[in-house]
């Protein structure tokens, strides 16, 4: 990897992550592409490259969300609880099935941008949107579980996934977006140790770019800081439209990629 190269990888983490932690979205959802197309990361390489990407950009805003007692909650638990086989499972599917990316972004797309839009509409609505309400307990780890799978298979994280399905729910963006990036960085630990032990016995570009990981994550760090502190200042209007933009616009960037 040159310096230019690590420079932009750096560069591309902390502005993503600046952008999208307020929303709990660690960021490798778009962050995926920018690997691929202009860092240049092999496939399937890349997926446990962004699984480092979370791991090292998730402490700064996890700290932030701990010094201001919203990290340890019975969704967190849920979450981590479900999405953590789930990524090992993934893990082992990415390596060995090697599903098409195809199909993929296309599902991605056909979820996230009728959601994103949905929720944005459903902000914008004159009468307020439902209230906290949690989801049952069951209900919140089998989905957790599923976006688990995906988040291995794909290395994006699930926050992308799980926040708007969460929030969508009646929960407020402030409690879902500490357990949404708490169960991201768990996971991608997880998804980034099982892709490493998986090299081992897989053929081609498995292992994870680490030099790139780690420029991306430091990046990640500092803009995922950055985004935390900013979260309490934004109204939960705000973060519901930011979370509902983001949806969409990652639903479009895969389609837009599926497509070209």
């Amino acid at each position: 990897m040159t310096w230019s190269t690590g420079l932009a990888g750096l560069a591309a983490g902390l502005v993503i992550s600046v952008v999208t932690t307020p929303a709990g979205v660690s960021g490798a959802v778009f962050l995926l592409p920018v690997q691929l197309s202009v860092l240049g990361v092999p496939s399937p390489a890349v997926t446990p490259t962004n699984l480092l990407f979370n791991v090292v950009a998730g402490p700064g805003a996890l700290l932030r969300h701990h010094r201001a007692g919203l990290l340890y909650t019975p969704l967190t638990r849920r979450l981590v609880s479900g999405t953590l086989p789930g990524v090992v499972v993934g893990a082992a599917v990415r390596v060995f099935a090697v599903p098409g990316a195809t199909v993929f972004r296309l599902l991605i797309a056909v979820l996230l941008v009728p959601l994103g839009l949905w929720l944005i509409r459903r902000t914008l609505k004159p009468a307020p949107p439902a209230g906290d309400a949690e989801p049952s307990p069951r209900a919140v780890t089998g989905l957790a579980l599923a976006v688990g799978v995906v988040g291995g298979v794909y290395g994006i994280g699930g926050g992308s996934l799980l926040g708007p399905l969460l929030v969508g729910r009646g929960m407020s963006v402030a409690r879902v977006a500490p357990a949404a990036l708490a169960s991201t960085f768990v996971t991608s630990v997880a998804g980034a140790g099982a892709f490493a032990l998986l090299s081992l016995a897989g053929t081609g570009d498995v292992a994870p770019d680490w030099y790139l990981g780690l420029a991306c994550g430091l990046g990640g760090l500092i803009g995922g800081y950055l985004g935390a502190r900013l979260q309490p200042l934004l109204p939960e209007t705000g973060l519901r439209l930011l979370l509902g933009s983001l949806a969409a616009a990652v639903g479009v960037l895969y389609a837009v990629q599926a497509l070209g």
